[in-house]
């Protein structure tokens, strides 16, 4: 299986201080692969090389292998890679059916246009159905998007994003802020979704984690710790160290899945909501 994903001396600056060094990153065709590590690790700025919403200060970024690297987001997802956020971003007077309309309609000539007639989004009707059909949102297409609940507003975003068909489906932290109900059907909805497709996730709940990826890449300070399978990366005594520390190098709690929240919770294992974002922008 060829790598549809792939970097090579991957760096990222910002203002001197170094977020990724030289990472080298390869994701095969038609695989889950996640990519986890501590707080300050790195992985939502890779995300964001990986998508086009940062610039490499050095290195290389392949898809499909094509070169993207400095390519601008909306010119990386016209060659078939969807992406979701971590923060919800929806209009929350709109329903999800005109949602998923305005994303279908993203992916022709017309754009973002969402003050055109009733009668323009309506050839996209059908489709849209369809697509909310596929994320278990069928009986709630007429409901303003401001009324889900947070697990359905998750749902609706990835929807809008396979509204594109994408190849790649790059998701950044899909069960954040979950209860384990909504962590369950979130689990079943990516392993649907990925049929057919490689999905790179940016997750912190490692149960979740060993649900769905064929692959785990660890980061730590900007590089790559490890990379394997779960059941491997899981027991590495670097993995257990970068996330508990040296003083207990015994049975790791990455330990056995419930898909519940990780037992070291969110915020240990997340990326910071500040962080990474914050050096971005400082």
């Amino acid at each position: 299986m060829g790598a549809i994903i792939s970097t090579q001396g991957l760096r990222k600056e910002f203002r001197g201080f170094v977020a990724i060094h030289e990472v080298h990153l390869q994701v095969s065709d038609g695989s889950v692969h996640a990519l986890v590590g501590p707080n300050g690790a790195g992985k939502t700025t890779l995300f964001n090389l990986l998508s086009g919403f940062l610039v490499p200060s050095a290195g290389r970024v392949e898809i499909g292998g094509r070169d993207v690297t400095g390519l601008a987001p909306e010119r990386i997802a016209r060659l078939g890679v969807a992406r979701s956020f971590q923060i919800t971003t929806l209009f929350p007077a709109l329903s999800a059916r005109e949602h998923a309309e305005l994303a279908l309609q993203a992916g022709t000539g017309l754009g973002w246009r969402f003050w055109r007639s009733d009668r323009q989004l309506r050839r996209f009707r059908d489709r849209a159905y369809e697509l909310l059909a596929e994320v278990g949102l069928s009986e709630v297409a007429e409901v303003p998007a401001g009324a889900l609940a947070y697990g359905r507003k998750r749902a609706l975003e990835l929807a809008l994003a396979l509204a594109l068909d994408p190849r790649v489906l790059l998701l950044d932290e899909p069960t954040a802020g979950m209860g384990a109900e909504d962590v369950d059907r979130t689990v079943d909805l990516v392993r649907r979704v990925a049929r057919g497709r490689t999905v790179v996730l940016v997750e912190h709940n490692m149960s979740v984690v060993a649900s769905l990826a064929d692959r785990v890449t660890v980061l730590q300070q900007g590089r790559v710790l490890v990379e394997g399978p779960y059941q491997e990366v899981r027991q590495d005594p670097r993995v257990i160290t970068a996330y508990l520390g040296e003083h207990d190098l015994g049975e790791s709690e990455l330990g056995e899945p419930d898909l519940g929240e990780s037992d070291l919770g969110e915020s240990d294992l997340g990326e910071s909501d500040l962080g990474e974002r914050d050096v971005a922008h400082s």
